[in-house]
């Protein structure tokens, strides 16, 4: 195939004009054929040609028109919301969500499944035939609502925690330590166990990472340079985006060191940070300090129990909706001195590991999300903030802003249908990989000719 210059060929500068074209149209749309010249970098004549093939394939839709100056009306242009839908799913620590997306990432089907202790251990809720089934149902259920074609998938997308490797015989391939999960191969799994056509993807990725991915497109990331999207749930994580790692890179901050031969952690550490700030150890620490979490409730509603007990508000919970056992009678007894103690304390240790990211990275934004980050809220990241600032270095420190992400709870199902959205990009709009082989880059046959004896 002929080539164009650094070992690209005719096609591979067809998919990048494709690609341009279609994410300025996504993120920035609708623009008409004249503004997307300056936006993309292209030529009228490489516009027109990209354009008339994306509507003849029904990427691309008219969107109304817009007055020039002294000229005719320009056609607006934008990406067509109903030509292609992806999944995403969150495997939490607490549940297994499924969401169906169109395009523009409205929600057009969603399930959830709790995931419920099936033994004695912690970890046994994280069977990985349970999640399996879990998610392979929650896919086929979410299809079989939206009434779509299983064909017409860009892919599925999948969030989990731990690190995510990859392997050619097995694919994408998980290490959870803190659920019980070693080289798990988990697309392989999937792959037998749904029921979707195999011209279907999977793209698997730390839930970190798909939450990172999800701020920095559409929440409260959008526009820096440099952020670090901080995931706390069960356990804390985090994903760091530079310019040099536009996609994000998951870090495993929650295993950071915060306490020498402190706290024995999930993952068999002592003194992770996880140990002392993941909603679980809050509830464990408050519970051995001699509070009350309430019993036979959820995570998620035990932190809601913990933070009225900590910041009593007359005749609500911290949510704005009456408690039971809360009210006037708590607000009257005062803040419960042992909840507020653990939760200060916390706010330490997090506001010191934010100081390691700031020191290490220097990132312009921190954002913190997933469902226990955004219920303590702006009270208890007041505390933080200060206590990072004072851990920090100076100059970084002055430079960073520390909030809460926008994209509420379900920013890690929105981040993971993001992936196969990603890739929907990078081949231009094309499904599936390209059948032929692409011919080596020169660089690697100059290379080969030099190494060669």
């Amino acid at each position: 195939m002929a080539t164009v210059g650094n070992g690209r060929t005719v096609r591979d500068l067809r998919r990048e004009n494709r690609s341009a074209v279609l994410q300025r149209l996504y993120f920035d749309g609708p623009l008409s054929r004249f503004s997307l010249g300056p936006a993309t970098g292209l030529s009228s004549g490489s516009i027109s040609n990209v354009v008339a093939e994306l509507v003849a394939e029904g990427l691309v839709e008219e969107a109304g028109s817009v007055e020039s100056a002294g000229g005719r009306p320009r056609t607006l242009l934008r990406v067509r919301p109903g030509s292609a839908c992806m999944i995403g799913v969150d495997v939490g620590e607490t549940r297994v969500r499924v969401e169906l997306f169109d395009l523009a990432l409205t929600e057009l089907a969603r399930v959830e499944k709790p995931l419920t202790v099936h033994g004695l251990r912690r970890v046994d809720r994280y069977d990985v035939g349970v999640v399996v089934g879990l998610v392979r149902d929650g896919i086929a259920e979410v299809v079989h609502r939206a009434g779509v074609d299983p064909g017409d998938l860009l892919g599925v997308g999948v969030g989990v925690p731990g690190i995510v490797a990859g392997s050619v015989e097995e694919g994408a391939v998980v290490h959870g330590q803190t659920i019980g999960w070693d080289g798990v191969p988990l697309e392989r799994l999937l792959r037998e166990s749904a029921a979707l056509p195999a011209s279907v993807p999977y793209f698997i990725d730390n839930g970190a990472k798909t939450l990172g991915q999800a701020e920095m497109w559409f929440g409260a990331g959008r526009g820096a340079r440099s952020a670090v999207v901080v995931l706390f749930g069960s356990g804390v994580g985090a994903c760091v985006v530079t310019d040099d790692l536009r996609s994000g890179r998951a870090v495993e901050w929650g295993h950071l060191t915060v306490r020498v031969r402190g706290r024995r952690c999930r993952c068999g550490a002592l003194g992770c940070l996880e140990a002392y700030a993941g909603a679980e150890a809050l509830l464990e620490r408050w519970a051995e300090a001699g509070g009350h979490p309430p019993a036979g409730t959820d995570e998620e509603a035990a932190l809601t129990a913990m933070l009225t007990a900590a910041y009593p508000d007359p005749g609500t919970g911290t949510g704005g909706e009456a408690v039971a056992g809360t009210g006037s009678e708590g607000a009257a007894r005062g803040p419960d001195a042992t909840a507020l103690a653990v939760l200060e304390e916390t706010a330490e240790y997090l506001g010191a590991g934010f100081s390691d990211l700031i020191n290490l990275f220097q990132p312009e934004r921190i954002l913190v999300g997933g469902w226990a980050g955004l219920q303590l809220g702006t009270r208890f990241l007041d505390s933080v903030r200060t206590h990072a600032m004072s851990y920090a270095l100076t100059h970084p420190a002055g430079r960073v802003t520390i909030d809460l992400g926008t994209l509420g709870p379900d920013a890690v199902t929105v981040g993971a249908a993001i992936l196969p959205l990603t890739d929907f990009f990078a081949q231009g709009g094309r499904r599936g990989r390209p059948d032929t082989e692409e011919p080596a880059p020169a660089w690697q046959a100059s290379l080969r000719e030099r190494a060669a004896p």
